[in-house]
């Protein structure tokens, strides 16, 4: 009777934030590291997370990642990976391995997953949806850094995506772009989620990926940062705190929330359920930024 009593003030502590979301847009970017792990419970836990989202009427739009599936296909290609300030040195042989990989094997998997455990789902190759300009890095002496089909989104194909939303579909959604030049460009999942949010006025942004947030000590889980606000991310980076691979991704949240998303959260994709513990509970866990 316990047991049932505690599941009752679960959905009763769930209540109000589904009252309170009902309608709104929620971007949920997949990390390409925990879709990889052997386990269906984990690759399987997203989905169904997504599933109930649309069960109790909030619309998620997912864009996912896929790295470590690109650096294993480039290793099978004889391609070597390299990055520069976390970003994918690109190629021309490099950009049709992403391609690949983003649009024709992962998306297409994802969106069977939500579809195969009771929700809706369509599949967008980021060319469809996402316009870009070359990305320049800059280099610790000013210089320009080439880092080849990099792009930097620059506008967001909204119809599509509102079409779906409108049906109850939830995109999926590639983090590909076509340039200016109408090449294929390889671009940061991360930037490309930011950018959807944006663009579609979402009301929440969240960040999933293989870590347990922003941690001062990246090495001690411990030393989780639950509350980032975006005042103090330059200080962070200056102390290597916010480095590498996170460097885009709390970026892109700073951005989403100086345009209008209300809040951007990074939580670890391996612990069941992280999306709604995230959103449906007062405690949430990860990292959570705001103004």
């Amino acid at each position: 009777m316990q047991e049932l009593i505690a599941k009752a003030e679960t959905l009763l502590e769930a209540l109000p934030f589904i009252q309170k979301f009902s309608g709104a847009t929620f971007v949920v970017k997949y990390g390409g590291s925990f879709m990889d792990s052997p386990d269906p419970a984990v690759r399987d836990g997203v989905a169904r997370d997504i599933v109930f989202l649309e069960a109790v009427e909030i619309n998620p739009v997912v864009v996912h990642g896929g790295g470590k599936a690109i650096t294993r296909a480039m290793d099978a290609a004889g391609l070597k990976a390299n990055f520069i300030q976390g970003m994918r040195v690109t190629d021309e042989a490099t950009v049709n391995v992403v391609e690949r990989v983003l649009s024709r094997e992962i998306n297409p998997e994802v969106v069977k997953t939500i579809n195969q455990l009771g929700g809706q789902a369509k599949g967008f190759s980021g060319t469809e949806i996402f316009t870009c300009r070359k990305l320049w890095l800059t280099g610790p002496g000013g210089e320009k850094l080439d880092i080849g089909f990099v792009g930097e989104v620059t506008s967001v194909n909204t119809a599509p995506l509102i079409e779906c939303i409108e049906k109850g579909i939830t995109p999926v959604i590639s983090p590909t772009a076509r340039g200016e030049d109408g090449g294929i460009y390889n671009c940061n999942a991360d930037v490309a989620a930011a950018q959807a949010a944006i663009a579609l006025k979402a009301q929440r942004l969240v960040f999933m990926s293989d870590v347990p947030g922003l941690l001062r000590d990246p090495k001690n889980p411990a030393t989780l940062i639950t509350t980032l606000r975006t005042t103090e991310v330059d200080g962070l980076k200056k102390a290597g705190i916010v480095d590498k691979g996170m460097i885009p991704k709390v970026d892109s949240a700073v951005t989403a929330i100086q345009s209008g998303v209300e809040k951007v959260s990074l939580v670890d994709g391996r612990v069941p359920h992280s999306v709604l513990l995230e959103i449906f509970t007062d405690a949430g866990i990860g990292t959570e930024v705001v103004l």
